[in-house]
Order: structure tokens, then C-alpha cells, then sequence
């Protein structure tokens, strides 16, 4: 049975030979050695943001050619990507709303973000 870190991995691998970019985003919060409290990760801002919003595990970018007025251009698309072990269901726990919100963000802005148990894009 593949665990979160091996569905990242096929996503990832997956993803960069379709052309897409990911990076592992790491979100967090603790003390370091010299005292200074730290938070690491996208909409990771304060506490109560990362209870309301949680960021993908992995996030990225691929490239999008326009079409119509823009012909030609190219411009590059928000991927986002929530890993979860294979066999995952949506439960609607805290956590799971919270990564929700995260991807309802991401496409309201017509970036591509999506739950993903090792399926890529």
C-alpha cells in the first residue's frame, strides 16, 4: 500500500514529465536554538490562519500556452497538489476543510489544485 511519501513521489515524477514543477512545501512552526520562534510554509502566517488554511504538500508551476488574444504566450500555472495515502476518502475532518480551502483559493484564482492519492495531473 503506498504511503503519503509515495504517492508525493509518483506525483512528482509523473508531473515533471508532463513539463510541471513541484516543490515539496513543508509547513511548520517551532523554536530555535537561539529562542526565536519560527513558521515555515505557505498560508502558514499565524496559528489561526493554519487552522483556517493549509497549504498542499506540494506546489509548483507548468507551463499554459494561451490562445485567442494572447496567442502564443505562455504563461506559467499554480499547480497544488494535498498527497494522501492510497485508499484516502474525503471525511470533511478539520484538517481536511482546512486543505479544501487551500484548493477552493488556488482555483478561484485559475491556479489547478487538487486532492491527489498518486494520480498526476
Amino acid at each position: 500500500m503506498k504511503n503519503e511519501a509515495n504517492t508525493q513521489n509518483i506525483v512528482r515524477l509523473t508531473a515533471a514529465n508532463l513539463g510541471t514543477v513541484l516543490w515539496r512545501n513543508n509547513v511548520g512552526a517551532g523554536v530555535l536554538d537561539n529562542g526565536s520562534f519560527v513558521r515555515w510554509g505557505l498560508a502558514n502566517d499565524t496559528a489561526a490562519v493554519n487552522e483556517r488554511i493549509k497549504s498542499a504538500d506540494l506546489i509548483g508551476i507548468r507551463p499554459v500556452l494561451i490562445t485567442q488574444q494572447m496567442v502564443g504566450t505562455i504563461i506559467g500555472q499554480f499547480v497544488s497538489r494535498e498527497c494522501k495515502a492510497e485508499g484516502w476518502r474525503y471525511r470533511g475532518t478539520k484538517r481536511e476543510i482546512a486543505q479544501k480551502a487551500w484548493a477552493d483559493l488556488i482555483i478561484g484564482y485559475g491556479g489547478d489544485a487538487t486532492f491527489t492519492t498518486g494520480e498526476y495531473p
